[in-house]
């Protein structure tokens, strides 16, 4: 049996952005994906156009989660947000604490992206599917496991229908997690995220941010090739063929692709693992 898979993307900035983004969806499509996911700016940034993104994705046929944070919001923002979902026959949410816009003092009325799932499952009931978030090298803003790791069990048993991990180059944090997880009683789906490297300074800075770890060997490597775009590609490529080899193999109950609106890697790994 194949293992599922699920693609994200962000809201573009550009009519251009929106109709490569659309040819994006057209090619991933032929996977036959569980669903496609679209971010949301900090404070609600891109709230418009995660709606329009999710639009758009939904009338070409396909199942359509956006994401959605609580920093900044209140319950009426929130439930506003939601009406406008249910009324377009969305019924899947990725709910997240979210950050604060830089310069904005209001956090809002939910603390926790527990709230949040809370309100959620007690407005819309439950036929919602609700993702959130998990880190298997924990969060960044978090100084420890043992207490991030509780954050996430609280999540869940909020009300998640299952959780998408961060990025991540180890399988071992990612299956240790997930053991951790299960020794809190948390049941659900716990999906990896995978990150192809499309461009390696670009990833290495998101890395470096959320304090996830690449290998030594692959970024000295990867260094090493400079400005050789060919070699990072297959190298890249063979790196995460491998990381999901191991996810596949160890029973991960699907895989979530983080896209960044592009379609090629994400198409060659799927190929090479007889995804979709």
């Amino acid at each position: 049996m194949k293992t599922p898979v699920s693609f994200e993307f962000f809201p573009p900035n550009t009519p251009v952005g929106s109709e490569k983004l659309k040819t994006v969806v057209q090619e991933l499509s032929v996977l036959k994906p569980e669903y496609f996911s679209v971010t949301y700016g900090a404070g609600g940034s891109t709230r418009e156009k995660t709606l329009a993104t999710v639009m758009n994705i939904a009338a070409a046929g396909h199942e359509a989660a956006p994401h959605l944070s609580c920093v900044g919001s209140t319950r009426e923002s929130i439930a506003e947000i939601l009406a406008t979902y249910r009324a377009q026959n969305i019924r899947r949410v990725v709910a997240l604490r979210g950050d604060l816009p830089s310069g904005t003092a209001f956090a809002g009325e939910f603390r926790y992206a527990s709230e949040l799932v809370s309100f959620i499952r007690e407005t819309q009931g439950p036929d919602w599917s609700i993702e959130v978030a998990a880190y298997p090298e924990y969060h960044p803003q978090q100084r420890y496991a043992a207490r991030d790791l509780q954050h996430f069990a609280d999540k869940m048993k909020a009300g998640a229908s299952s959780a998408i991990t961060q990025f991540f180059f180890n399988p071992d944090a990612f299956f240790h997690f997930v053991e951790q997880a299960r020794k809190l009683g948390v049941e659900q789906p716990i999906i990896p995220g995978i990150m192809p490297f499309h461009n390696y300074a670009r990833i290495a800075q998101f890395a470096a941010r959320d304090g996830i770890e690449i290998p030594r060997w692959v970024a000295l490597k990867m260094e090493g090739f400079m400005d050789d775009a060919a070699s990072i590609r297959a190298f890249g490529l063979d790196v995460m063929t491998g990381v999901c080899e191991r996810l596949i193999a160890g029973g991960v109950p699907a895989i979530h692709f983080y896209t960044l609106n592009q379609s090629a890697l994400t198409l060659e790994l799927c190929k090479r693992l007889q995804l979709g």
